[in-house]
């Protein structure tokens, strides 16, 4: 299944492109409005992009009287990005989007690096999340942490159908004339090309902990990078930074990854799921 990375595209602004897709991811949605960070908000890098939106968005309230009807008129599937600052704001607005069947799928932000808030688990974000709804469960993990298997775990154990891996990784960029920060608050997110390793070793290790079914992204530029991380463990794909430079990526990126699987001798992707374990399991063996 092919998706959009949350914040990354714009359904009611492009539609066609959305419609492209196997289903579509929202933007972040919170409790309450927010208007997002101080711009500039964007800048490219040599690596790709940085980015400070500081999770923008109309909140809960207007996103479903307002948002969510139109999006229903998409006809594809759709997930909504819910994030917050403590455990209650994800469960209250899990609570908000149960009863509407157009709601596919939920994913829990916890892991934004262009936000200050505290320092919740994963675990406690899910488990409050999960006895506020039926919708599957999918949590975005950063990967910046010390040990992002046992995150997954515990983000399984307290009820997660799914992981979405990764989010962005947190950079700087400095203006080569002044030395000062591009960004308005200084430091955003980093996507694009330079975070497709450490995707690939993300999708890689929580499927070695957990077997959970997971959504793979980072750096996703073609068919070849997209079959790279179901060979990793990702059962899905999203494509994020791409979609700002080439608004058809998806159906290239699909068309490619069609092609790539075709070119190594499989009838399908699907024949490619986790192909690189084989490997890792070989040289875990000879090492040992």
């Amino acid at each position: 299944m092919l998706l959009n990375a949350s914040g990354c595209l714009d359904a009611l602004a492009a539609p066609e492109i959305a419609r492209s897709l196997d289903a579509f991811v929202t933007k972040t949605v919170t409790p309450l409005p927010r208007d997002g960070n101080t711009p500039v908000r964007i800048a490219e890098t040599d690596v790709g992009m940085l980015n400070s939106i500081g999770l923008a968005n109309p909140g809960i309230d207007r996103f479903v009287t307002r948002n969510l009807p139109r999006l229903e008129k998409l006809g594809v599937p759709v997930w909504v990005s819910v994030g917050g600052f403590e455990t209650d704001d994800y469960a209250d607005i899990c609570s908000r989007l149960d009863d509407h069947a157009e709601v596919g799928a939920i994913e829990l932000n916890v892991s934004c690096p262009n936000v200050e808030a505290p320092a919740e688990s994963a675990a406690q974000i899910v488990a409050a999340a999960r006895l506020a709804t039926r919708k599957p469960l999918w949590a975005k993990l950063s990967p910046a942490v010390p040990d992002i298997g046992e995150v997954a775990r515990a983000a399984q154990a307290a009820g997660a159908d799914g992981l979405s891996l990764v989010n962005t990784i947190r950079g700087l960029q400095l203006d080569r004339h002044t030395l000062r920060p591009t960004l308005g608050p200084g430091q955003g997110g980093l996507s694009g090309p330079a975070l497709k390793p450490i995707a690939l070793a993300a999708v890689a290790t929580c499927y070695q902990a957990t077997g959970m079914p997971i959504v793979g992204m980072g750096g996703v530029q073609t068919g070849v990078d997209a079959l790279e991380l179901i060979a990793a463990g990702a059962r899905h794909v999203a494509l994020g930074t791409v979609l700002f430079s080439d608004p058809d990526a998806p159906a290239r990126v699909r068309a490619e990854l069609h092609d790539a699987a075709a070119e190594r001798g499989w009838t399908s992707y699907d024949d490619a799921y986790a192909v690189a374990h084989e490997e890792l399991l070989s040289i875990g063996t000879t090492a040992r």
